[in-house]
């Protein structure tokens, strides 16, 4: 038996899942020896029990220790290997512990392993090792590596919060593009586009450079505050820089959602019919970009545009996904085409095999409320399954609410805004809803009663607001 052999069995044991066969065959190097006299072999075989273990639990980690008392803790290269396979396959609570015995152990740890386990400690949602880890870094001396920074600025915006983010970031001696989109992810996925803003504006003064990832977060910032301005320069900065933009969805599909945010619908459409050439040659758009457009187009109102154009991707062999329908469900809802809007919500799961999700009937319902046919839409509901029916938003029970309104029904709009409540009962948008349709009726007795239940509850209406770009 030799090492090529072992491999090759043990990729079998993977690739069957099979427990009980990896445990004789554990037993058997043992007896034999032969699991000390193969150096890799020990690695092998921890990597293997996790492939075959589909749900480890904590009764199953003392195999684990017992095969790393095998690895020889002067060489922490094994080590590494296993965090990793850990954390990339979501294995995160393994990858913890192995970390766990290498400090207690005395097994050396580099920035690999370090990064490793801050990955993994976020994608546990275990904020305490995270904080562990932390001070362990800085006792090490290990915050000088900007790989690892970025690692704890990732995990503090994941769990502790943007602010122990930006603390992180200041605090760093060394910093790099890395470190910077890092916490630029952080702001964006926390919906702080201004700071966001002024941290790309940073980079030029920090003397670094900007890549892909600074583009992506610097145009999620000017989506989210609709900043035009902000928006163009760094399109200029972007086409100046990214030599084969046609090649690199993600930044197109973001400009011409920026574009479209901001209103210049036609200015998305040209970076939508540019985003067909790369380095002179024509190529077939992704599915990403042609649902970039529809969503423009839905959102500035031009649902015939919609419609057109989801026809014009399916001619042009592209298979939508469910974003995809639902813009051209909701433009069907708009433009009273209801029929259609059927036909396309029934080709979803049987032409193309897609999932329907709450947000589909949702988006169906509201187009039969905006036609008028009210117990059309009460009879889908009826008929949704149990796992949709129980998954279903505020804002559909919203939607029937405020078409019953509209239309006199106040049976049903009394039924719809009593499950709105249900699942959101300080919700004061379908409260308001429910008094003005009560409003309309004469129906002040129930009027008084949604008062007092507000009073009871100390509700207070938000009061509005909005944000526009002034000047960027």
């Amino acid at each position: 038996m030799n090492f090529y052999s072992i491999n090759s069995f043990l990729q079998d044991c993977s690739q069957s899942k099979s427990l009980k066969t990896i445990k004789k065959f554990h037993a058997h190097i043992v007896r034999t020896g032969l699991i000390f006299f193969f150096p890799n072999l020990q690695t092998k075989l921890i990597l293997t029990y996790a492939t075959c273990f589909n749900n480890i639990k904590t009764r199953n980690s003392q195999t684990f220790t017992n095969l790393f008392k095998f690895l020889n803790p002067r060489n922490p290269l094994p080590f590494n290997s296993i965090i990793s396979h850990f954390s990339q396959s979501g294995h995160h609570s393994l990858a913890l512990q192995t970390i766990s015995f290498m400090h207690f152990n005395g097994v050396s740890m580099d920035s690999y392993a370090i990064c490793s386990s801050l990955t993994s400690s976020s994608g546990d949602q275990n904020l305490i090792f995270g904080e562990i880890m932390h001070a362990f870094v800085v006792k090490s001396g290990w915050f000088s590596s900007v790989f690892v920074g970025s690692a704890l600025i990732d995990l503090c915006a994941k769990l502790s919060g943007i602010d122990d983010a930006t603390k992180v970031f200041d605090e760093m001696p060394v910093k790099n593009t890395v470190c910077v989109n890092a916490l630029l992810s952080g702001l964006a996925e926390a919906k702080m586009w201004n700071q966001g803003l002024k941290l790309v504006r940073k980079i030029p003064w920090l003397e670094l450079d900007y890549d892909h990832f600074t583009f992506a977060a610097a145009l999620r910032c000017s989506v989210g505050l609709s900043a035009m301005e902000f928006g163009r320069q760094i399109h200029g900065i972007v086409v100046r820089q990214v030599w084969d933009l046609g090649a690199d969805v993600f930044l197109q599909s973001l400009l011409i959602e920026m574009y479209g945010k901001c209103g210049l619908v036609e200015k998305a459409e040209q970076i939508f019919s540019l985003a067909g050439f790369t380095q002179g040659m024509e190529i077939k758009r992704d599915v990403v970009l042609w649902t970039s457009l529809l969503g423009v187009y839905g959102k500035n109102g031009n649902h015939e545009s919609v419609i057109m154009l989801f026809r014009e991707m399916l001619d042009e062999g592209i298979r939508p996904d469910g974003v995809a329908f639902l813009a051209v469900i909701s433009a069907c809802g708009h433009t009273g085409q209801v029929d259609l809007a059927f036909e396309y919500f029934t080709s979803m799961a049987h032409d193309f095999g897609l999932i329907l999700g709450p947000e589909h009937y949702s988006c169906l319902i509201d187009s039969l409320c905006r036609a008028g046919e009210l117990e059309k839409a009460w009879k889908l509901i009826s008929e949704m399954p149990c796992e949709i029916t129980n998954n279903c938003t505020v804002a559909m029970w919203g939607t029937v609410l405020s078409a019953c309104s509209e239309c006199g029904n106040v049976e049903l709009g009394k039924l719809a805004g009593q499950r709105a409540l249900q699942l959101e009962p300080e919700n004061t948008g379908i409260i308001v809803l429910l008094s003005n349709m009560y409003a309309n009726h004469g129906m002040w007795d129930e009027i008084e009663q949604l008062r007092e239940s507000m009073k009871g509850r100390k509700i207070i209406k938000d009061i509005g607001c909005s944000w526009v770009d002034v000047a960027s």
